[in-house]
């Protein structure tokens, strides 16, 4: 059976009586294995308490019901009736308690003829994408220096995956309306909309900022954040 480098290398430090040192280099293998595990069956998420905790706080197990975990509505399509065309229907803890410390979720995206899901990431986890219906043109920029993209179009039943916290988008490329499913490594993996971060900002980012950053003078920033103002 093979061995991995991590106990070859604890084992060499035992073999040298280094007890004490082999139980630290335990624990720092562990710590780099990612979350722990749940110690509980499930934690049910009790959205009312006002406790502040990194993730949300389980309601008493006995009070638990079937419910708690579970969702209805993905079935039915999100309505694409605005700017960009596209909708997304995600099931967090927020709209699945049960999900509470299990790190997933999972998202219905709908897109109208030439839909788009405009840029934007997920600071707290990767996604996975499958196309249920349509033709998406998909894709992710990798973090600097490189910034390379990472583009593909996928058809019913492709599936391509997105790097946690990498800015990415899914864009129709067909004249019918396209369906995918995501699941997404987080309980609650957040967005972030590159647009809506830079041009409606709550307060406003100072427009010599912007104009610096992207090289464009005031007339255009103004332009870019009156689209927010309709």
């Amino acid at each position: 059976m093979h061995k991995s480098n991590s106990t070859i290398h604890i084992r060499k430090i035992m073999a040298k009586g280094g007890f004490v040192l082999a139980i630290l280099a335990l624990v720092a293998v562990h710590s780099l294995a990612g979350d722990p595990s749940p110690v509980q069956d499930f934690c049910v998420a009790d959205l009312n308490s006002e406790i502040f905790v990194n993730g949300l706080p389980c309601k008493n197990p006995k009070l638990a019901t079937p419910d708690d975990f579970f969702f209805s509505g993905l079935d039915k399509p999100g309505n694409t009736n605005n700017k960009v065309g596209s909708n997304v229907t995600l099931v967090n803890v927020a709209r699945l308690p049960g999900l509470n410390t299990f790190g997933i979720s999972i998202a219905r995206l709908d897109y109208a003829p030439y839909g788009l899901n405009p840029p934007h990431t997920h600071p707290r986890g990767t996604e996975v994408l499958t196309v249920i219906e349509g033709t998406l043109l998909v894709g992710f920029i990798s973090s600097s220096p490189n910034n390379k993209l990472f583009l593909k179009t996928l058809h019913p039943g492709d599936v391509f995956t997105f790097p946690v916290g990498l800015i990415h988008f899914q864009f129709n490329a067909g004249d019918s309306p396209a369906v995918a499913i995501a699941g997404l490594s987080s309980q609650n993996p957040g967005l972030i909309v590159i647009a809506d971060a830079l041009f409606d900002s709550n307060p406003p980012i100072p427009d010599d900022v912007l104009e610096k950053a992207l090289q464009v003078d005031k007339e255009i920033i103004e332009a870019l954040k009156a689209q927010y103002k309709v």
